[in-house]
């Protein structure tokens, strides 16, 4: 080879090394130490040891429950929202796969005939049968920046199907445990009002007795419908969840088949992994780190579009015109040509593209960070809300031995007349906010376990 043409090359491959057109995307530098506050201190963040996750775990071996199971198998079979994020894969795959033959050469079939007659002479009769292939040459890394990035893009479009996977059996499950607690509230009222229709019966005797006076019967009378009314909006908000859970699961809205809150079985030790680890089993995490990466590509591909674009072309025809008059039979004819497209002057646009390529680049780098800390937020406040839920939960159910106990000795002492109306009634209701309240924290910490094992990446199995 001689030296005039080794300069070039050598020129070039120097120009395209110091600009990075040809780097590969690696993973910025994130602290993710403390990423995860410990609920028990104020302060501190959570030391942990182990390196395995809660949300590794299968969903199946969380809930265990075998209707809400099927539920969420229905869910992730016709879910319109699980059906779309499948046909962006399929649709992003094709792009990738266009983008992976754009290095082949393209080739084209455009068989031409004329008929021609000169002052009514003999007419002549011109035929050419080509077949053109043209090949881009990615000297400059233009059509493997885009091939790259469609990868990239392809992952993310699949991580974010795992997003909605993920959502999805979060939302089933807590729907469903909604509805448990509210069936369990529901008891609880029930059988309230029973109490409560007692205590109205008792004063109506005692008033024909005259041990009391109608504004007795009048208050327990009013308790009564404000239990009952308590119950009404309780079937209101029944039938609202199961419409939703029902809209979820891709079907008309229905009775939901569940079980009881007190069978429920969930895992009450939990292990949150390294800090790093959100940042692989968090598919909302990694699809913004795979679209922070694509962004990477794109600016390459900006970069590689100030080089120039080489093609080769060239055509191979069977034609009886050779452009120096008609031969019968027709001939081969063959002719190639290489072309090179330097840029000079585009008005701004090659500038421009490259600056939005950067400035979506440092976007897409902010909303990965951003979705890290997140993460590790989401983590912390399922902690804090199973370990406040369980608390209360101790406490409520001892607060409801004691009002059930002040419950009844209000009751005994009415009757014996060292007692008032007033305090019955109070005492009944008291317990009735106790026993909802308990059954709500209950239902918190398992909605707790629900958004920790969605925060920690889990679902995907």
């Amino acid at each position: 080879m001689k030296i005039k043409n080794i300069i070039p090359i050598a020129f070039a491959a120097a120009l395209m090394s110091s600009c990075g057109i040809y780097t590969k995307y690696e993973r910025p530098d994130v602290n993710t130490a403390g990423l995860v506050r410990d609920s028990a201190s104020v302060a501190d963040t959570l030391a942990v040891a182990d390196t395995a996750s809660f949300g590794n775990l299968p969903w199946r071996s969380v809930f265990t429950d075998p209707q809400l199971q099927a539920l969420i198998e229905k869910g992730l079979e016709s879910n319109v929202n699980m059906l779309n994020a499948a046909l962006n894969v399929q649709m992003v795959e094709a792009q990738l796969k266009v983008a992976k033959l754009a290095f082949v050469p393209s080739f084209t079939f455009s068989p031409q005939g004329t008929i021609a007659s000169w002052d009514g002479n003999k007419a002549t009769k011109t035929y050419s049968l080509p077949i053109t292939a043209s090949w881009s040459v990615d000297l400059f890394g233009n059509l493997l920046n885009q091939k790259r990035s469609a990868q990239m893009s392809l992952l993310a479009t699949k991580e974010y199907q795992l997003v909605v996977k993920t959502k999805l059996i979060s939302n089933i499950a807590n729907m469903y445990y909604t509805l448990l607690m509210l069936d369990k509230q529901l008891e609880v009222v029930d059988n309230m009002a029973s109490l409560v229709k007692e205590t109205w019966n008792i004063m109506k005797i005692q008033k024909e007795l005259g041990r009391t006076k109608e504004t007795s019967v009048q208050s327990a009378e009013s308790n009564y419908y404000s239990v009952l009314a308590q119950a009404t909006d309780l079937k209101r908000q029944i039938r609202e969840t199961e419409n939703s859970l029902s809209l979820l699961l891709g079907q008309s809205a229905q009775h939901i088949a569940r079980g009881k809150l007190d069978a429920q079985s969930l895992p009450s030790t939990f292990s949150t992994g390294v800090g790093i680890q959100l940042l692989n089993n968090r598919p909302d995490v990694h699809y913004a780190e795979m679209a922070l990466a694509q962004c990477f590509y794109d600016v390459n591909t900006a970069r590689s579009r100030f080089y120039p674009n080489i093609t080769i072309s060239g055509t191979g025809a069977f034609t009886n015109s050779g452009g120096m008059g008609i031969v019968n039979p027709g001939k081969m004819l063959f002719n190639a040509v290489g072309s090179l497209v330097q840029p000079i002057f585009q008005h701004g646009v090659l500038i421009a593209g490259l600056k939005v390529a950067k400035a979506q680049q440092e976007q897409a780098f902010n909303t990965w960070q951003n979705a890290v800390l997140s993460a590790g937020s989401e983590v912390s406040n399922a902690l804090v809300l199973y370990n406040s839920s369980e608390e209360k939960s101790q406490l409520e159910a001892k607060q409801v031995e004691s009002l059930k106990k002040n419950v009844e000795y209000t009751k005994l002492l009415f009757n014996d007349g060292s007692s008032t109306y007033l305090e019955v009634i109070t005492a009944q209701q008291s317990l009735l906010n106790a026993e909802l309240a308990k059954v709500a924290d209950d239902f918190y910490k398992m909605q707790a376990v629900v958004n920790l094992y969605y925060a920690l990446g889990g679902g995907r199995d």
